[in-house]
Order: structure tokens, then C-alpha cells, then sequence
């Protein structure tokens, strides 16, 4: 009975152990199943419910590996940390063809695609992306990585891997008939302390292909298939960019209203850059241009510290950055709310060469054909006045082109091939008379810029900034409007 009893107290203990292990084994699950949903809230931008998905991204790979020749493989390097001075940075900005492949906004990493999967070393895959590991000493400090397990979770990259193993693993480059590399193209700084920097990432590749034939090694290429994808503008980016002009427009309307002589430039630009941060854009685009008097003829002036005369213009170029992508609209303010005489003229030739340079956006047109426009309509209305005597003269006063393209940089990455739809262009003429220019002095000091963003379509050009006046009368009208930031 002593060891039937004892069988039976052991059969007892057994079952009562598997089941406390049944149940750690659920409790694990369950528990990986809640770290993985409580990951991906604390991962995941829960704060924005409008940023480009993981599906952009995995299309834009797919589209980009079509570009790619059999047996390649490609290196897009992330862009570099700036130091600001001492030990205070810049606020980081990736580099807009890694973010474009991957989403990934995080600094020192590298993404890796093949044109077919394949296993590279252990891996079998045609997408790795090395990134920053989790460390919560860090995150304290800079805010919150996403690591290995949140660029699967969030971004949906087939392979993520610790940029620590970039060093380490074999890709057995020889065997490809091409290599293509994106990289910063200025000098970098070695971070002593940081063993997994941009730098380190860097030299490791160097490393890699120091014995590779360097007509193997491309950097142009992957240049040119990046430039004419994001050259067309999907759905997905069009809202967001469609939304970073739209609160441009707000903030310019807004400056309108509000200027008056005797302010300084900068209570301008600080009205302007709050409306972009109350409507929900990241930073502004690029440095806020709001030049006055003799600053309206220097074409990227960012001081912003004059005293606005009432006697003079001030040309507003500015633009907010939503979600990456980034508006660029020019409205040129006279300070006292109206157009001088000579001013007016000025003013009404820049927006004639305008309307006809934007007449040009049509599809099959080439790049240069607004440009071609509005130069034609200031050369001779300036030949009219006796601003100049033959055409050539033209850039003494009217020296930049007319378009660029607009998306995730204020000038954008494009073929400058022929005008495709989808893609997105400004078209921003201007003329800058400057003090001492050759001419009669009653139009010196007279700085005019109009730029719109303009969508190619098939049916024609769309301003998707036309929500921000810019005829004389409509602008004179507004800017007798009262401002709330002029309230006392």
C-alpha cells in the first residue's frame, strides 16, 4: 500500500507538473502575444494615424528592384548625424532614398536589396536592413528606437538585423556583375564611442569591396532609378504633399493679414511657422525666406532681422514639411498693403511670365519649357521699359531657373526629362532689381518672386497652391484684413 500510495502522490506531482507547464508555456504566449500588441503601440507613431504604411514601402522596393540588372545588389546608406555645435546635434534627417525603400527614420543603418532572394550567409532573402539596436540608456535620452523586432513589426522589412553583424556578415560580393551604393556624399566623423556608426558601417563596405574591380562598383545608377521613381508621385504621397501646401497656403494667407510697417522680418516668419506647427507640419521645409526692401532682391536670405519699411516688398518663400514631403510657395507682400506704381508693374510682368510658364506643364513637354516661357515674357517686357537693351541681359535680373521638382526634398529628385503625370514641379519666376542695377533707380530694390507648386496631370496642370492669393487686387484686399496675431 506504502508504494501504491507512492505512485500514486508521484503521478499526483507528475500531472500537476505538466499542467503548472502547460500553463507557463500559455502564459508565455499570451504574454509574447500582449509584448507584441504592447511593442507595437509603443513602437508605432500612435500619435499620427495619417504617415505613409509599410505597403508604400514595400512597393516602392518591389519597383525598385525591376530597375535593378540581374545579378546585382544594392547598398542605400542612411544620411549622417549633423552636429549643431559642441554636443548638441541637429534634429536628425534621414536620408530621403533609405526612408523611401524602407520608412526607417533612424540614423546608422544601412538597407541591402538583391534583385532575386538569395541566401546571404545564413540568411535566405532579397531585403536586409541594418539597424540601431534597442538600448535603453539611450532612449531615455533620444527617444525610443525601433530595433530588430519593431522594423519587422512596423515596417514589415522581411530581415532586420543588428548593424553590429554588418561587419561580420559574408555577401559574398564577387559573385555579383554589379554593385550599386547610395552614400553620403560629404566626409564623415568617426564617432570614437560609437563602434556602429555611420562612419564604422562605411569602412566596413570599403573593407568588403577593396578587392572588388571598381567598374563593378556603381553610384550613378541607383541615382538615376530613384530619381525617376520618385519623380511620379503615388496616391499616398500626394495626400501628404497636397496637405503640406495646403497648410503653407494657411500660414501665407495668414502673413497677409498680418504684416505692417515697422515690424521685423522674423514676427513675419514666426506667424508663418506657427501656423505650420498648429496645423500639424513637422519643421519647415527648408530656412523661411522673408526678405524686405533690399532683401527681397537676394534670392535665399534667411536672417529675417530687418525692420520692414513701409515703403517696400517683402518676398515670403516658404514652405512646410508634412510627413517628409515638403511644400515651396512664394507671395511677394508690399508692407504697407499696397502695390507702388512701379511695383505693380513689376509685380504683373512676374505673374504674366508665371501664367505662362504653368501654361507649359503639360505632359510630353519637356522640363525646361516653363522656364522657356517665362523667361520670353520677362525678357520683353524688361526690354519694353528699358530695364535692358537685348535679351542676354535677362540675368542680371532674373538668374535661377523656373521649376525644380517638390516631394520629399523642396528640390526634389527627377529626370529633368520630359513633363510626366504625377509628378510635381514648381514654377516660380521672378525678377530682383537690386540698388546700383543699371537702370532708371525708380525700380531699384524692387525683389519679386511668385511660386506655386503645380501637379502634371493628363488633363492639364492642377496649382495645388492657388488657395494663396497672388493677384494685386486680391492680395491688397486681404492684407486689409485684421490678423488675430495683431490683436492686443
Amino acid at each position: 500500500m506504502k508504494i501504491a500510495g507512492f505512485f500514486c502522490l508521484k503521478y499526483i506531482y507528475m500531472k500537476f507538473l505538466i499542467i503548472l507547464l502547460f500553463l507557463i508555456v500559455k502564459l508565455n504566449v499570451f504574454s509574447q502575444e500582449d509584448s507584441n500588441y504592447i511593442d507595437k503601440q509603443y513602437y508605432s507613431t500612435i500619435y499620427e494615424n495619417d504617415k505613409l504604411p509599410a505597403s508604400f514601402f514595400k512597393d516602392r522596393r518591389i519597383v525598385f528592384r525591376e530597375n535593378m540588372p540581374d545579378n546585382s545588389i544594392a547598398f542605400i546608406f542612411a544620411a549622417p548625424i549633423r552636429n549643431r555645435s559642441n554636443d548638441v546635434n541637429f534634429e536628425y534627417h534621414q536620408n530621403p532614398n533609405l526612408y523611401y525603400l524602407s520608412g526607417y527614420e533612424e540614423p546608422n543603418s544601412v538597407l541591402v536589396i538583391t534583385k532575386n532572394k538569395i541566401k546571404i550567409d545564413k540568411y535566405k532573402t532579397n531585403e536586409i536592413l541594418f539597424v540601431q539596436p534597442r538600448d535603453k540608456s539611450r532612449e531615455i535620452w533620444d527617444g525610443r528606437r525601433l530595433g530588430v523586432d519593431g522594423t519587422k513589426l512596423i515596417l514589415e522589412i522581411s530581415t532586420a538585423i543588428n548593424t553590429s553583424q554588418f561587419g561580420k556578415i559574408n555577401f559574398n560580393l564577387k559573385k555579383y556583375s554589379s554593385i550599386h551604393i547610395d552614400k553620403p556624399k560629404d566626409n564623415l566623423i568617426d564617432d570614437d564611442v560609437n563602434k556602429e556608426d555611420l562612419f564604422s558601417l562605411l569602412r566596413q563596405f570599403y573593407n568588403k569591396t577593396s578587392k572588388l574591380a571598381d567598374e563593378i562598383i556603381d553610384e550613378k545608377q541607383i541615382k538615376y532609378w530613384l530619381a525617376n521613381m520618385r519623380e511620379i508621385k503615388t496616391n499616398e504621397e500626394l495626400i501628404l504633399l497636397r496637405r503640406a501646401i495646403d497648410i503653407t497656403c494657411l500660414a501665407l494667407t495668414e502673413s497677409m493679414r498680418f504684416i505692417e510697417p515697422n515690424m521685423k522680418e522674423y514676427e513675419s516668419e514666426a506667424v508663418i511657422e506657427y501656423i505650420f506647427k498648429k496645423n500639424g507640419a513637422e519643421y519647415p521645409g527648408f530656412p523661411s525666406i522673408l526678405g524686405s526692401g533690399e532683401n527681397s532682391c537676394i534670392l535665399h536670405y534667411v536672417s529675417n532681422r530687418k525692420t520692414m519699411s513701409g515703403e517696400s516688398l517683402i518676398v515670403s518663400d516658404v514652405g512646410a514639411e508634412y510627413h517628409g514631403y515638403t511644400a515651396d510657395v512664394t507671395r511677394t507682400l508690399p508692407v504697407d498693403g499696397k502695390f507702388s506704381n512701379e511695383e505693380a508693374i513689376i509685380y504683373n510682368i512676374v505673374l504674366k511670365a508665371q501664367k505662362a510658364g504653368i501654361e507649359q506643364c503639360k505632359v510630353g513637354n519637356r522640363f525646361w519649357d516653363p522656364n522657356i516661357a517665362a523667361t520670353t515674357v520677362i525678357s520683353q517686357e524688361l526690354k519694353k521699359l528699358g530695364i535692358i537693351q537685348k535679351p542676354i541681359d535677362i540675368r542680371k535680373y532674373f538668374m535661377h531657373g523656373t521649376s525644380h521638382y517638390l516631394g520629399l526634398d523642396v528640390h526634389d529628385k527627377g529626370t529633368n526629362g520630359k513633363l510626366r503625370a504625377g509628378s510635381v514641379i514648381t514654377v516660380e519666376p521672378g525678377i530682383y532689381i537690386a540698388e546700383g542695377s543699371l537702370c532708371d533707380p525708380k525700380w531699384w530694390n524692387i525683389g519679386i518672386r511668385i511660386e506655386d507648386d503645380i501637379l502634371i496631370t493628363d488633363n492639364g496642370p492642377e496649382n495645388l497652391s492657388e488657395e494663396a492669393p497672388r493677384s494685386i487686387k486680391a492680395i491688397e484686399a486681404l492684407m486689409k484684413e485684421g490678423s488675430l496675431f495683431n490683436e492686443e
